[in-house]
This record gives structure tokens, sequence and C-alpha cells, in this order.
């Protein structure tokens, strides 16, 4: 009977830990992916008034005859835990600014004129797979002080029963603010690229937007 040496041994490991990594681009990129998405501030404009409609189309007010201004987009994605298993039912609190940088919140300083056909704010639930889509518009970029420019952005809340309660911020690909918005860069390359979204393709005229979310759950 041939005897290994214990070098040969941690060599062959290595190996066959290394092949089976290459061996599937797709779990290994999966694994790399499955940090939780990093938090970040809710900021000053989380809505204080409850409104009537809160559905995943914030282009459109139910009884308004007309549709939001700017850019409409569609943002679709999937909530996970951080072992890839899709969080069923988990609500998705969403707010962001109209297309003109304006939240509709009584103590927005911005002087830019309120979409009125803008909802604002959705409140939706992740289906049996973990997946979410909404329509909205691009958000206007708007100042955050006489120095500070924030790039287009939304404001999402999610939570579940047994997960740990997330508030962030997606951003969007390809915008000069964001090399220069002092929240985006507080984070880390890895962080920003989890808050950044993917642009997917389009729908007609809709572009379409990635945004995948991972929670961490509780401990017990």
């Amino acid at each position: 009977m041939k005897i290994i040496s214990r070098r040969k041994l941690i060599q062959f490991s290595l190996l066959g830990s290394i092949a089976s990594a290459l061996g599937s681009r797709s779990s290994f990129a999966k694994a790399l992916a499955l940090i939780p998405t990093p938090d970040e501030t809710e900021g000053p404009f989380y809505p204080v008034k409850d409104q009537n409609d809160k559905d995943a189309d914030l282009t459109q007010i139910e009884g308004h005859r007309g549709v939001a201004q700017g850019q409409h987009i569609i943002v679709s994605g999937q909530v996970q835990d951080i072992a890839g298993h899709p969080v069923a039912n988990a609500v998705l609190d969403i707010w962001q600014a109209d297309a003109n940088g304006r939240y509709r919140h009584p103590r927005d300083p911005n002087k830019a004129k309120l979409d009125e056909n803008f909802q604002g704010w959705a409140v939706i639930q992740t289906d049996g797979s973990g997946l979410f889509r909404f329509k909205t518009v691009m958000p206007g970029a708007y100042p955050a002080s006489e120095t500070w420019i924030r790039p287009p952005h939304i404001h999402l809340k999610i939570s579940k029963p047994g997960y740990r309660a997330l508030t962030t911020q997606m951003y969007f690909p390809g915008e000069k603010l964001n090399q220069t918005d002092l929240l985006l860069n507080a984070k880390s390359t890895a962080e920003k690229s989890a808050m950044i979204a993917k642009n997917v393709g389009q729908k007609g005229n809709l572009p379409i937007y990635e945004y995948n979310i991972v929670l961490e759950l509780l401990r017990k």
C-alpha cells in the first residue's frame, strides 16, 4: 500500500477546492455576492402622512388622470438571505424624490415643483421566490447642502420576522454624482457595488434595473 505524505494530501485538498470553485462560475459568483446589503441612513424625508395608494406603480396615483413626469423605469430583484435562500413575503417600504428631485414631504426645503401625479411611496411584498418588482420614475438629483448634490437614489426598508431589518439606498449606474456623494463614498468598494443597481435591459421605452438584496438572520 502506497503511503501519501501529509504535504501531498494538503496539495490535493487545495487543488480540489480550487477546481470545485472554478468548475462552477455561477456558484462562485453567487458565493461572492452574498454579503449583507449595506445599511444606509433613512434620511429626513421618510413619509409622515399616510396615503391610500401605496401600490407597486408609483408613476400614477389612483384617482388622478395624469401620470408622473420624467423617465419611467422598472426596478426588479430578489431578496435572499446570506445562504442564498429566497426570502418570501418580505415587506419592502420604498420612497424617493420625484423627477424634479422633490420629496412628497412637508419638510423638504427643495424649491423644485412637486409632481402631484407621482406617488412617491410604495409598500410591497416579495413573492414566494423572494422576487419583487415596481414601476417608478428616475429620481432627480437634489441639493443636500450648498456644497453637496445627492445623486439619484431610492430609499428602501426591508423587513420580515426572523431577519434583521434593513434600511438602505439604491443608486444608479453611470451617474457622475455617485463619484462625489458623501454617503456612497463612505462605503467600501464592495459595498458600493452592492448598492448600485444594474441596468439589465429595456421593456418598450422602460429601462429595467436589477437590485438584489441580502438580509441577515437574527441571531438567537
